[in-house]
């Protein structure tokens, strides 16, 4: 029996080892200043901040990867959660969107910030800093519907 758990650890141990050639890339595209959200709308300094510290890891090409990111199976994990996010919405890309795209985005980004569901509960896990405050959901709820109105009067 033992025998058997030493030859099933040292395959497992291999198929690790193998593993961690298959990585997916870690990429931060090129940014243009001129097109952040910073540059391109009126973000008071603490919702900038706030989601900063909170969301631009997964929501931006600003991406602080971690040790973590460079090991299966958590590297394809991680990889693949950044590329949704930013495919979903991209702080580091918002002078793109048209101010349709850019109203819903504001829209869908309050809702999920008020429900709790971002950040991802798998993200905070372990950055905890990254946990939003009650009041901190609110200010960034108050900056959309501010920033939509401006949107919608333009």
């Amino acid at each position: 029996m033992k025998y058997k758990l030493k030859w099933a650890a040292v395959i497992l141990a291999l198929i690790f080892f193998g593993l961690q050639f298959t990585s997916p890339s870690r990429t931060n595209p090129p940014i243009d200043k001129n097109k952040t959200l910073q540059a391109t709308a009126d973000v008071p300094a603490d919702v900038s901040a706030t989601l900063t510290r909170s969301c631009n890891d997964c929501h931006s090409n600003q991406t602080k990867w971690q040790w973590y990111t460079h090991v299966a199976p958590a590297s394809w994990f991680t990889v693949g959660h950044v590329n949704d996010g930013r495919s979903e919405l991209n702080f580091s890309e918002w002078g793109n969107y048209g101010d349709r795209m850019k109203q819903t985005r504001l829209s869908a980004l309050c809702e999920l910030v008020k429900q709790g569901e971002m950040p991802l509960a798998s993200y905070t896990l372990l950055h905890s800093d990254a946990i939003l405050s009650p009041e901190e959901r609110k200010i960034i709820c108050d900056w959309t519907e501010k920033e939509r109105s401006r949107l919608a009067a333009k």
